[in-house]
């Protein structure tokens, strides 16, 4: 009986070496194979290539991108949630909103600043990340959109501060505040201006397209970010000229400023992370090639 367990382990000890062997041989064919196709210029090779696209891009998606929404609906959540801090922080703790001179007309200000400078172009940044598959026309279109809704807003913002400041013989653009608010509003406008002009109705070439592309990228993440900072400016001016002091309104002020670092690290996060940019569209970059090339002849390039 030992003699024939032996033997039988033997026989299966050998299949089993015989299988990772023939195994390892196939595995071993295969990769040289492709290897092959890869290098040479045989018939298959466009195919093996796009297997290869095609696999990379699988493996893109499983990396980082299922992660994607859960982080996209947490930027809205708090995004909204400053909103509605500011709205409830103006509305009740301030008195409410009109537009007659009064203090009440100041109250439009703050709210119209958040959900212009902050909120709405943040949710524009945000746009080449949401989304990832639709043409790059409508997505830039719609990245446009967004930020004039911001600026039109931003500007009735400022157009109540200013007119509340005027009837009430109080001076403009004293406090460190009002600088930074103004120089963020006037740099985003020509930066609005600037992605137009290169991207969106382009008149300059191919080449400025891409010196400027990765500028247009990181000035907007820093107006972003100067927005926010000038935005908790003007939460500790408004918290330090309450009188009386409201405990009430000092908490929430202090939580909503809370709220509007965290919604601007979590856009700016989105907006960097290399796993969540838009993937690249063979199709799309075919034809910017092409027409780059008919346009301006000895630069094919394409931003």
């Amino acid at each position: 009986r030992i003699v024939r367990r032996l033997s039988s382990s033997s026989v299966h000890f050998r299949g089993v070496l015989s299988l990772k062997w023939i195994s390892h041989v196939v595995l071993l064919s295969l990769s040289l194979l492709y290897s092959s196709l890869a290098q040479s210029p045989a018939p298959f090779s466009p195919l093996f290539i796009s297997t290869l696209e095609l696999m990379e891009r699988m493996a893109w998606g499983q990396a980082g991108v299922q992660t994607l929404p859960w982080y996209v609906v947490g930027s809205q959540v708090l995004g909204v949630a400053c909103i509605v801090m500011t709205g409830v922080w103006m509305g009740h703790y301030g008195g409410g909103y009109a537009w007659d001179g009064s203090r009440l007309q100041f109250n439009v200000h703050p709210l119209c600043m958040v959900m212009g400078l902050v909120f709405l172009y943040g949710d524009g940044v945000l746009v080449y990340r949401v989304f990832r598959n639709e043409s790059k026309r409508s997505v830039k279109i719609l990245h446009a959109l967004i930020h004039m809704m911001a600026l039109v807003i931003s500007i009735v913002g400022l157009v109540a501060v200013f007119d509340y400041h005027n009837k009430n013989n109080f001076s403009n653009m004293q406090s460190l505040h009002s600088w930074c608010g103004m120089l963020t509003f006037v740099l985003f406008f020509l930066q609005w201006l600037l992605g137009l002009s290169f991207f969106l109705f382009p008149w300059a070439s191919a080449t400025m397209r891409t010196w400027y592309l990765p500028l247009h990228a990181f000035f907007g993440l820093v107006l972003l970010a100067t927005s926010v900072a000038t935005s908790l400016m003007g939460i500790t001016e408004v918290i330090f000229s309450s009188r009386p002091p409201n405990p009430g309104a000092e908490a929430l002020a202090n939580i909503l400023g809370l709220l509007l670092v965290c919604f601007v690290v979590l856009v700016g996060y989105l907006a960097t992370k290399e796993e969540f940019r838009r993937p690249p569209n063979p199709e799309e970059e075919a034809l910017s090639v092409h027409f780059n090339t008919l346009n301006e002849g000895s630069d094919p390039s394409s931003p």
